[in-house]
């Protein structure tokens, strides 16, 4: 199995690392992933300069490819420059804090899988619960079982896996879940502060209020310590306001002359 990894915390995080050790019994993979910390870029690619790319070394053995762009950027190199033949899957993490929600719009990890999705190959973005997880063993374990389930059974064109895990160990996980992206978001806002030398400036703070209730959805199941698994996809189409504006007649709001 051909594997590529990414992820946005940037190649040097602890958990791409775990999940390489893991993934490498699988098969042959490469890394591809930001030279820095990319958090919350969502899908942005890089248009405007150049990108560069460096053989990254851990412990003196080549590791990967570290990128100075975005995960999408990361992806599209990996496969398309970097990659003899496409991978066989794509594997985007180990995130750290969790990607539910509405939050999925935000997160660089969730994009570099769906980037992957849009350029067919079947993908997973990984995530555990909490900002300052150490051990990264059940989940980068998880992650391998998962991928192996993905390439045996595939994927529908577009579509990623968005998995979030409790920042447990293994004997308290509740179970795995298959759920759908939930409804709770975040309440930001930009706070003014003062640097040392009086000048305003703003930093991002807010509280994410929930508003899921039920096991059915990402953000509940992982509170309840489950592993949440959420299929989702690139198409952005709502059908049902689709169909309920077909009566609006919009092309009344064009009349041509006669």
């Amino acid at each position: 199995m051909k594997i590529l990894i990414s992820n946005d915390d940037g190649i040097s995080s602890p958990g791409l690392n775990a999940l390489a050790i893991e993934l490498k019994k699988l098969g042959d993979v490469t890394i591809v992933a930001p030279v820095t910390e990319q958090s919350a870029v969502g899908h942005a690619i890089t248009m405007k300069y150049p990108l560069r790319i460096t053989d990254f070394y851990k412990n003196g053995d080549f590791f990967g490819y570290a990128v100075d762009g975005t995960p999408a950027d990361c992806i599209k190199i990996g496969i398309r420059n970097i990659m003899h033949e496409p991978p066989d899957i794509v594997v985007s993490g180990i995130n750290l804090g969790s990607n539910t929600a509405i939050n999925i719009i935000y997160s660089g990890t969730v994009s570099a899988a769906r980037e992957a999705a849009i350029m067919d190959v079947p993908s997973i973005a990984v995530s555990v619960t909490s900002h300052e997880a150490k051990d990264f063993s059940f989940a980068a374990k998880f992650s391998s079982r998962l991928a192996q389930m993905v390439a045996k059974n595939k994927m529908p064109a577009g579509t990623l896996l968005n998995v979030n895990i409790p920042d447990l160990p293994e004997d308290q996980i509740s179970g795995v879940l298959l759920t759908q992206q939930g409804k709770s978001k975040w309440d930001d806002v930009y706070e003014e502060r003062k640097d040392p030398y009086g000048q305003k400036y703003y930093w991002l703070t807010g509280n994410l209020v929930q508003h899921d209730t039920t096991l059915e959805t990402d953000q509940f199941a992982i509170r309840k310590n489950y592993v949440s698994v959420t299929p989702i996809h690139f198409d952005l189409t709502d059908y049902k306001t689709y169909d309920t504006m077909k009566s609006w007649q919009l092309e009344n709001l064009f009349k041509q002359k006669s």
